[in-house]
């Protein structure tokens, strides 16, 4: 039995050469913290919470997947306002009870979702 104690860190694709566009996206749109130095493969990371979010080039085609990491956050309505206020087209799925969710998609096409445990009023 494998004995988990948490989620370290998520890696998303992004096309050759998109470095700087995702490195502007994550901490400015997002607001992420860098988290420096010379990493695997030329990737670039980045704080949240207490994991982190690893980005790296890749060669290969587009695609559209439904794919995703999601982040639990702690003001899904702010955010959300935020986010549509840079730009981010707002997806929302199907419901799940004793949650609030939203997605978007990065400039590279990768899917994030955003979720909010709520309680019953």
């Amino acid at each position: 039995m494998i004995h988990f104690k948490r989620l370290d860190h998520v890696l998303l694709s992004i096309p050759e050469g998109e470095t700087e566009n995702a490195r502007t996206f994550y901490s400015q749109v997002l607001g992420l913290t860098e988290i420096p130095g010379n990493h695997p493969s030329g990737a670039i990371w980045f704080e949240i919470a207490d994991i982190q979010l690893h980005i790296r080039e890749e060669a290969g085609p587009a695609y559209r997947s439904k794919r995703h990491p999601a982040f639990e956050i702690t003001n899904l309505e702010q955010a959300r306002q935020e986010l549509a206020q840079q730009g981010c087209e707002i997806e929302y799925s199907s419901e799940i009870d004793g949650r609030q969710r939203f997605f978007i998609r990065d400039p590279f096409d990768n899917r994030i979702e955003f979720l909010e445990f709520v309680t019953a009023a």
